[in-house]
């Protein structure tokens, strides 16, 4: 039987002496081709397509369509609804309960702001050090944010009751007179801040806490060594660490804060019908939000609500913008 000779065809090889990559396809004169593989390029944006998808159709699609609904004389009692530009800005404008809402907003959210943070950073700053029962104290500030607002509103206003409120007991012992918290502006800002303060000032020592966690330990014990006091380690050496953090805080704070609706709405209807969405018989606590439920749900005006709600949207950049600058100017004082 004779043999046949078989010749085996092998791919040539580059100049250069060396196979093409794998994954590369030999091109024109023997030089790799790259292979695009689009299915791993494109699957971060699949991965981030849900939320923007979400915020088109919930967030983006009903801003725009508030700006055109704020510029017509829209009444949902009224089947015509025609175009009158800027006319509902106007009247806001010259509107002195919707200023008298302005100034209420801001008052409740310095009193309830700036304290529940303070407070929160402390709290934080405590339970960075070792401690017993570390993970019940942990849980035990999370258990008001986690309580019914409702339940909350329910309870403050009675402990803040005029007659029989447990806060008026207290008062009453060292000589004060009964306080009307709800009638007043001073006393009815005081009783609303200090509920959003219990909310959400455990929430807040949460997350500083967690930046805490991030610190160097070795910080902290050259500080014990050199003698610095808890309260100089928190000023030297924690706060200028979690900037970043503490930023982040100040800024969604004010924007919850801009936003306050339940608190005064269930404080209100803790004293007639007719005070809920007033905020108040004589508008003493009505923020923003209420105003704008008042307009837009009670009146029926959604041309002129809707003019409010980008007022109002355009008050939280301005008030997060000065937040932002004012905590990122006091940089130098921390350090």
């Amino acid at each position: 039987m004779s043999r046949q000779s078989v010749s085996v065809t092998r791919p040539s090889a580059p100049e250069d002496g060396h196979p093409p990559a794998p994954g590369r396809a030999a091109g024109a004169g023997g030089l790799p081709r790259p292979v695009v593989r689009l299915g791993r390029s494109a699957t971060p944006y699949t991965f981030v397509s849900p939320f923007f998808l979400l915020f088109a159709a919930f967030g983006l699609f009903p801003l725009i369509y508030t700006a055109w609904v704020s510029l017509h004389d829209w009444n949902l009692l009224s089947s015509e609804n025609p175009f009158i530009g800027l006319e509902n800005y106007g009247e806001l404008f010259a509107d002195g309960y919707f200023w008298n809402a302005a100034f209420n907003t801001l008052s409740v959210g310095l009193l309830s702001a700036i304290p529940q943070l303070a407070l929160a950073l402390v709290l934080a700053h405590l339970l960075n050090r070792p401690l017993r029962a570390q993970t019940m104290w942990r849980i035990t500030l999370l258990l008001p944010n986690v309580t019914s607002v409702v339940a909350v509103v329910v309870i403050f206003s009675q402990l803040f009751g005029r007659e029989f409120g447990l806060v008026n007991l207290v008062l009453g012992v060292f000589g004060v007179d009964p306080v009307n918290w709800q009638a007043d502006v001073a006393s009815s800002h005081i009783a609303i801040a200090l509920m959003i303060m219990w909310r959400w000032t455990g929430y807040n020592a949460l997350i500083y806490l967690a930046a805490m966690q991030a610190v160097p330990r070795e910080l902290y014990e050259a500080a014990t060594i050199d003698g610095a006091s808890g309260a100089r380690q928190l000023r030297r050496i924690t706060i200028p660490m979690i900037r970043p953090t503490i930023i982040f805080t100040v800024i969604v704070t004010t924007i919850g804060s801009m936003q306050i609706i339940a608190e005064p709405l269930l404080f209100g209807a803790q004293v007639s019908n007719g005070a809920s969405v007033t905020g108040g018989t004589d508008r003493q606590f009505q923020t923003l939000a209420l105003y704008l439920y008042e307009k837009g749900f009670r009146s029926f005006e959604f041309g002129y609500a809707s003019a409010a709600a980008w007022v109002m949207f355009l008050l939280v950049i301005l008030v997060v913008g000065v937040n932002y600058l004012v905590v990122r100017r006091m940089r130098g004082g921390l350090e």
